[in-house]
């Protein structure tokens, strides 16, 4: 199986790299499924319902999100209706919409995605490896399911990295998202999972995280707001991260970067 998983998408650029680029991408790599993180799509805090329909319209499959799903009060009475829009898994009981799920393709074959959000400097939520131990007790890779893909949305690097190796073997690609910088380690771990630590953000690099730099600095140097944060409106780099799997074992043969426009080195991952 061959899958792509898109960075955090910030603002009009970055969704309109989606937008432009996903049907190519589908073509030109024989996609099975595509996986994008939404959360920062608008106008660089959360979504809504009509960039969701316009993301599913370029045949994305699923899109994932993190601590600023409900920046869109909208959301919150849509997520429930919509299944191809998760948001982290261990928010509390009771929490609208859900943090995993499994997905067909169009050949028929089973696809599992789930998202959990980190603790570390982070907002305080139950615990993300219980949770994520808790989805897989009923799903085993290679049987029940073809393929399962976590999205670990977290600040620290060590959190990821430690989610990676608790997964590893059991599933097919731990991805960290949320920081917005691509990592240079996407590999396939000692027992078959694929791993990257981060794989980026679908938005403007001329900019703070995918924001306007002279707000963003302002914050830093003068510690005086001189308004709201803006997405920065340049050219997107799109951000991925594209795996190919074991059509038995679902586990991974191969996992690279994938960086095309905008001001980052361009990566094919083929």
């Amino acid at each position: 199986m061959r899958v792509l998983c898109c960075g955090d998408v910030v603002g009009k650029s970055g969704r309109q790299a989606i937008l432009n680029h996903i049907p190519d991408l589908r073509e030109r790599l024989e996609l099975d499924f595509v996986v994008v993180n939404g959360e920062n799509a608008a106008h660089g805090f959360g979504i809504t319902e009509a960039m969701c329909r316009a993301f599913y319209d370029v045949d994305v499959d699923v899109i994932t999100t993190g601590n600023h799903v409900w920046d869109r009060r909208e959301i919150v009475d849509h997520i429930a209706s919509d299944a191809r829009l998760l948001r982290p898994l261990n928010y509390p009981e009771g929490t609208p919409g859900a943090g995993v799920n499994t997905y067909a393709t169009r050949d028929g074959r089973r696809v599992m995605v789930m998202q959990v959000m980190g603790r570390l400097f982070m907002d305080p939520l139950d615990d993300p490896f219980a949770a994520a131990q808790v989805a897989l007790l009923n799903h085993r890779l290679g049987r029940s399911v073809d393929c399962i893909i976590v999205d670990i949305h977290a600040e620290a690097t060590s959190e990821k990295m430690a989610m990676g190796h608790v997964l590893d073997g059991r599933v097919s690609l731990v991805m960290g998202t949320h920081s917005h910088v691509p990592t240079a380690d996407a590999r396939v771990l000692s027992g078959g999972t694929g791993y990257v630590t981060d794989i980026g953000m679908c938005g403007d690099y001329d900019s703070v995280i995918g924001m306007k730099k002279e707000e963003a600095a302002a914050r830093f140097t003068r510690k005086i707001s001189k308004g709201r944060l803006e997405p920065a409106e340049g050219e997107a780099t799109l951000c991925a991260v594209y795996l190919e799997t074991d059509d038995d074992t679902g586990l991974a043969r191969r996992v690279a970067p994938l960086r095309i426009g905008g001001d980052l080195s361009p990566h094919w991952p083929v």
